[in-house]
Order: C-alpha cells, then sequence, then structure tokens
C-alpha cells in the first residue's frame, strides 16, 4: 500500500535543532529506501519533507518514520494518508 507522509514541522524546534541529526537522518532515509519502504523523497518550498512510503498499512508507515532521527528526536513529525489508485476512469467505459 502507499502512503504519504507530509512532515509537520514541531513546535518550539529551532533551526539549529535540525543540523546535530541531519547527517544520520540522511542515513537513515537512505537506508530505508534501499529496503523498497521510501519509494520516494522530496522537499516542498518550504524545505518540509514529503515521502512515498510502501507499507503494509498505516501502522506500519508509522513504525517506518519512527525509524527516522529527527522524528525520534521529536523535532518534526509526519501526517500520513494511505492512497489508492484512482478509480475514476471507469467512468468512461460504463456501458
Amino acid at each position: 500500500m502507499k502512503i504519504l507522509a507530509i512532515e509537520k514541522e514541531l513546535s518550539g524546534v529551532q533551526d539549529l535543532d535540525y543540523k546535530p541529526w541531519l547527517e544520520a537522518e540522511a542515513r537513515k532515509a537512505w537506508e530505508l529506501q534501499q529496503e523498497g519502504l521510501i519509494r520516494e523523497m522530496y522537499f516542498t518550498d518550504e524545505h518540509c519533507a514529503v515521502l512515498i512510503l510502501e507499507a503494509q498499512d498505516k501502522a506500519h508507515a508509522r513504525e517506518i518514520v519512527d525509524q527516522l532521527p529527527l522524528v525520534q528526536q521529536k523535532l518534526i513529525d509526519f501526517d500520513l494518508m494511505a492512497l489508492s489508485a484512482y478509480s475514476g476512469f471507469a467512468r468512461l467505459f460504463k456501458q
């Protein structure tokens, strides 16, 4: 199942709070990508992460993002949304 994970910054966190964790964050994200759990990674204009995860369900997706150092340090969190394939094309072929 595809899960869309959108980063949300937590209040009270300063830019310098991230710095000690950024290399570990990149390393863990790369490991999760190599495992096929993170399929795609992007940044928004505001530099918030957007991930496409491959997970069994939203609970599994939570386990995946909870492995990220910035999440573990409570510097960021993610909103998770399960995605399903667009079914609207079926309307074009109804009899």
